[in-house]
């Protein structure tokens, strides 16, 4: 649509513009706000209830320094 020629072409260029604009857009957007929204989410989580974050740490490692 938005690379076609033709009777009506000109009609239909806008359409395909605005739908492969606003793919790329929400892609990029989904890519980024996904991981974000899940480390906010841990860390809300480890803020509310510090002993789940503590009973998470792997037999053998040492808890990182809180801070």
């Amino acid at each position: 649509m938005a690379l076609g020629s033709g009777s009506g072409s000109e009609l239909r260029r806008p359409l395909g513009i605005t739908i492969i604009g606003g793919l790329l857009i929400s892609q990029l957007l989904t890519l980024y706000t996904t991981p974000v929204i899940y480390i906010w989410f841990d860390r809300l989580a480890t803020r509310i209830s510090p002993k789940r974050a503590a009973s998470q740490v792997p037999a053998g490692a040492e808890p990182a320094p809180a801070g």
